[in-house]
């Protein structure tokens, strides 16, 4: 990789962070954490309450970049099928009836699944095999989805009446998960600045597809030492309860640890980070600037955890505090 291209990724990065900030007031940890999700290949989990500009934020992010946007309101009463797409009967210029597929709304660049967690547990399975394989299989046909893919999910943490926790499988395929926190006085006085006056803010696109996909495989070029890919295995192999280096949260609050996921979740996005910070390597810093957003949603709780409040957050602060280089 040139310097040049470590600039160009710059460039880019900064562009669409001002171009977020026309319309997104604040927030600045939740829109660095979905680019670093996009510029990584992967997905990400939103997690706020409602009327904090979680879904603003997605289709901000969209309407930044010439891509195909498309949006899943998830609901008790939604179907597979109105996710991935159908068959449908029709006729073709000779008469004969036949099966035309019909592309369901997963069949976008950047895929707003918004409410995941209202929809049923068949329903959100729908999701896995996009977000894995990057194709969903319909009628005994696999159907590659169009590059670049990106899932981004939302879902409300206080209302659970009439929803369906997502299964830790599905969790796992969320390169990162992000908080989206209610922001200050100042901000609010900028939000209501934004929405309520004549003129709403204008976007201007300012990447393509092509330049997403090639900033993705520019970003796995950057370098990541031998000492810190073992730092990673070791941070993510201590969130394991039955581990020698497993702190005594860990221990006493885990019943599974996060997944080889987590290991590659932290790789990429410490790549990306490493970019942004115009650096061609990988830092230990960028490692554990991620470290919250690439493992708490892969930490599976046991009982006295759940009973006692006890987050994933807290579980990884002890950790990070354990491991050193």
């Amino acid at each position: 990789m040139s310097e040049s291209q470590a600039a160009e990724f710059e460039r880019t990065w900064r562009a669409l962070k001002e171009n977020i900030g026309k319309v997104i007031v604040g927030h600045s940890r939740p829109i660095r954490e979905v680019l670093l999700a996009l510029f990584a290949g992967g997905h990400i989990l939103l997690e706020g309450v409602p009327g904090i500009g979680k879904t603003l934020l997605v289709k901000t992010l969209a309407n930044s970049l010439t891509l195909d946007f498309s949006r899943i309101q998830f609901t008790p009463d939604l179907m597979p099928a109105d996710v991935i797409g159908t068959q449908v009967l029709d006729e073709n210029e000779d008469g004969k009836k036949v099966f035309r597929f019909e592309p369901g709304p997963i069949f976008g660049n950047v895929v707003l699944a918004d409410e995941v967690n209202r929809a049923t547990p068949k329903t959100q399975s729908a999701l896995l095999e996009a977000m894995q394989e990057r194709a969903v299989t319909t009628a005994g046909e696999q159907r590659p989805l169009d590059e670049p893919f990106m899932v981004l999910a939302t879902q409300n943490p206080i209302e659970m009446e009439g929803t369906y926790p997502l299964p830790e499988a599905q969790l796992d395929r969320f390169l990162l998960k992000t908080h989206v926190h209610p922001e200050g006085v100042d901000q609010l006085v900028g939000v209501i600045d934004r929405t309520t006056g004549q003129k709403p803010p204008k976007l201007e696109a300012v990447g393509t597809a092509e330049e997403v996909i090639r900033l993705q495989n520019l970003a796995r070029e950057v370098i990541l030492a031998d000492h810190l890919k073992l730092f990673v295995a070791r941070l993510v192999m201590a969130t394991h309860p039955t581990e020698k280096e497993a702190p005594d949260r860990v221990r006493r609050y885990v019943r599974h640890g996060a997944s080889p996921r987590g290991a590659q979740a932290l790789t990429l996005a410490g790549k990306v980070l490493a970019l942004t910070r115009g650096r061609l390597h990988v830092a230990e810093e960028d490692i554990r600037d991620i470290a919250f957003p690439a493992l708490r949603h892969r930490l599976i709780l046991n009982f006295e955890g759940e009973a006692e409040g006890i987050s994933g957050d807290d579980v990884l602060e002890q950790v990070l505090e354990r491991v050193q280089p």
